[in-house]
């Protein structure tokens, strides 16, 4: 029979809304005040289970602190027997154990009613959340350089979602990829340097989950994920992901010095052998931050690095594929974001507008986050109108992707817009965002 902790919580738990909501947003506090208001389970139960502290279990329950690490989210999801959907990790081992056969469809098999209880899950979860648990590469005895190549095969495919989806849609694919691979390097064996590569792989998962975080805007969880890619990368000896580490951080870091500081680190760890898409993206990072900070000097010099990484790329030099999406049209959508933050828009409006224009709509969120930065490099130019024009795209496109970057990055620039109310335009959009 399979174990049953005394801290699971009930259906009736598990179905309720308060409960799901917290769970979802990690409020791991309100979980263990309703569980023991609500089915008895007290908290020095929970803290035994838990491995928590059981005064540390009261001051959560009372709203005060947060759980931010994976491993102790792993930890209560099982004690409390909460599903992985619900807390944005893939299907617990346990989820599987002792499924039955529909009793009207015995000729049905378990991986017929595993994949019919994911797809049930998905309904109230979302899709996306399901599959992992569809396709995840069942694991060998013994984990080699081949399976662990397959799981970052499996990482290129998953990222493609980024693409089209905002983080509030991809976080629960992108974590749970992170844990299932974290789980392996905890419990497995492995042959030759099979460990150190799923180390290196450990370290591109950590960054597309803390990508995820960001854009889905659970920024200490983004900033956890990326100090522990940097763990992981220096573990794994993979210096481009350090370097790409590092960068992740500058970019969401809020004080422009410290920023700064980080995307130098991170440009220091570019060498010779470090891929030109690689190097681009790392001085386009530095570029962002001095940019922000006001330093027009090492904006362009970072710039002018990123150019010449690109320029001087040898042909037929692999590049990893976390970085193959910097090319020349993406440094020109960088550059025109640089002025604009430097308000220089005579620079910012014209190589913005070019790259645009060649830009895909199907990327939809990264779109409307750029064409945020032509609409404010307009009114630093005075053009009301095309300000309020482009918003308005921005706009459209913003609307349905589960992502805060886009509204944030508008925000300031409707409210600069609503100074010129007698303008058609400029009504027309803020009606526009009003409804959105």
């Amino acid at each position: 029979m399979t174990y049953q902790p005394p801290t699971a919580l009930p259906r009736e738990l598990l179905d309720d809304e308060e409960v799901q909501r917290a769970l979802a947003e990690h409020d791991f506090g309100t979980v263990f005040r309703v569980a023991r208001d609500r089915a008895g389970i007290s908290y020095s139960r929970v803290a035994a289970e838990c491995d928590i502290k059981p005064e540390r279990v009261g001051t959560l329950a009372r709203g005060v602190g947060r759980i931010t690490t994976f491993d102790k989210v792993v930890q209560i999801a099982d004690a409390l027997r909460v599903p992985g959907s619900m807390v944005g990790l893939a299907p617990r081992p346990w989820e599987m154990d002792g499924l039955p056969v529909h009793p009207y469809d015995s000729e049905i098999g378990p991986t017929s009613v595993r994949r019919r209880t994911i797809l049930q899950a998905a309904t109230r979860t979302g899709l996306a959340a399901a599959l992992p648990a569809l396709h995840r590469p069942p694991e060998p005895r013994r984990i080699t350089n081949g399976y662990v190549q397959r799981l970052r095969e499996r990482t290129v495919r998953l990222r493609r979602l980024d693409e089209f989806l905002g983080g509030g849609d991809t976080y629960r694919v992108y974590i749970g990829e992170y844990q299932d691979t974290k789980r392996l390097l905890r419990t497995a064996s492995f042959t030759g340097e099979s460990r150190q590569r799923l180390q290196s792989l450990l370290a591109e998962q950590a960054q597309q989950a803390g990508w995820a975080a960001f854009d889905g805007g659970r920024h200490a969880e983004a900033a956890s994920l990326y100090e522990e890619s940097k763990t992981a990368a220096r573990e794994a000896g993979d210096a481009d992901l350090l370097g790409n580490g590092f960068a992740f951080l500058a970019y969401q870091t809020a004080d422009h010095r410290k920023a700064v500081e980080i995307a130098a680190a991170s440009c220091a760890t570019i060498t010779a052998a470090t891929p030109a898409a690689v190097q681009a993206l790392l001085h386009e990072r530095m570029a962002w931050a001095c940019a922000v900070a006001g330093q027009a000097d090492r904006t362009e010099r970072a710039l002018e690095a990123a150019r010449a990484a690109l320029d001087e790329q040898p042909d037929g030099e692999p590049q990893p594929d976390w970085a193959v999406w910097v090319d020349s049209t993406e440094l020109h959508i960088m550059t025109g974001r640089c002025w604009t933050e430097l308000r220089r828009p005579l620079r910012a409006v014209p190589i913005l507008t070019k790259a645009l224009d060649a830009y895909s709509d199907h990327n939809a969120r990264d779109k409307a986050l750029y064409l945020s930065w032509l609409a404010d490099a307009y009114l630093s130019a005075g053009e009301v109108e095309e300000a309020a024009t482009v918003t308005g795209r921005a706009l459209d496109l913003a609307t349905g992707i589960a992502s805060v970057r886009p509204r944030q990055r508008l925000t300031p620039v409707l409210d600069q817009l609503r100074q010129h109310q007698d303008v058609t335009a400029v009504r027309d959009v803020l009606q526009k965002a009003d409804v959105a």
